[in-house]
């Protein structure tokens, strides 16, 4: 069974992961396979250079990658991303969140802002369906912060060792 997320690890999970870049590069290779060294650009022509290096470091950091000699693929971190994107990305086009017409980054974005949101009951979703499936992807959220990011140690004062 996965722990509950505190609300700081909560805030962290869905602001970290919701970088535009980043779910349009996880994406991208989890759609396509990986990318060809100096390639990115190529790849992915919507981003600027500075939203590529940004998106690079930011899924290296989260280890999300795997370099090898074919290029940038994902690493098993980076597949479970990959597949939390996904099953977001579901719940929201089928409830038409946070519009009918979205692009796939916007509705990621967006639905990981509404499971931030301080009263997560109040989801301005009365649907039963709706609520449970939201659950689900908190879930998978939670699942995927409690393996692959490191959680801070506490020390004698309360400070992270």
């Amino acid at each position: 069974m996965i722990p509950v997320l505190a609300s700081e690890q909560l805030q962290h999970a869905c602001t970290t992961p919701a970088f535009a870049g980043l779910v349009r590069l996880v994406s991208e290779i989890d759609d396509h396979g990986a990318i060809p060294p100096r390639a990115l650009a190529r790849t992915l022509p919507d981003l600027t250079p500075n939203q590529i290096r940004q998106a690079t470091e930011q899924a290296d950091a989260l280890g999300l990658l795997d370099r090898s000699h074919r290029g940038l693929g994902l690493s098993a971190a980076g597949q479970d991303l990959a597949d939390l994107y996904d099953a977001t990305a579901r719940w929201a086009r089928r409830h038409n969140y946070p519009a009918r017409i979205c692009d796939f980054a916007g509705r990621i974005r967006h639905t990981l802002a509404l499971l931030c949101e301080s009263a997560v009951t109040d989801l301005r979703i009365q649907d039963g369906d709706a609520a449970t499936g939201l659950g689900h992807v908190h879930r998978l959220l939670a699942e995927w912060v409690h393996t692959y990011q490191p959680q801070p140690t506490r020390g004698a004062y309360g400070a992270a060792a």
